[in-house]
């Protein structure tokens, strides 16, 4: 709810990585309203169905191979899931890439 008219209202904005695309049609930006993280995977698996299984594992926790970042900082310094959130973040989920010699 705005109190003011002037105030701005900017969503939590996610970064999708290419191999997660094709579950959000091939957009790269993602805008959802939570406070916290697990708060966002659930608004982004309510919108792109089957993204939370890419994100979490059957535990419910982050997969190991996979790193998310609110506004910089890797979610597993900070409170995991349970990070806050709040309008104006920006998370990025960044899965581990193999390869090389």
């Amino acid at each position: 709810i705005r109190k003011n008219t002037r105030d701005i209202y900017m969503p939590i904005m996610v970064r999708i990585p290419t191999p997660l695309r094709r579950l959000t049609g091939n957009i790269d930006k993602v805008e959802v309203d939570a406070d916290t993280l697990q708060g966002v995977v659930d608004a982004l698996d309510q919108a792109h169905e089957g993204i939370k299984a890419r994100i979490c594992g059957e535990d419910g926790e982050i997969r190991h191979f996979v790193n998310v970042y609110v506004n910089g900082e890797d979610v597993r310094y900070l409170d995991g899931l349970n990070t806050p959130t709040k309008t104006g973040d920006e998370i990025s989920i960044v899965p581990a890439v193999a390869g090389g010699h």
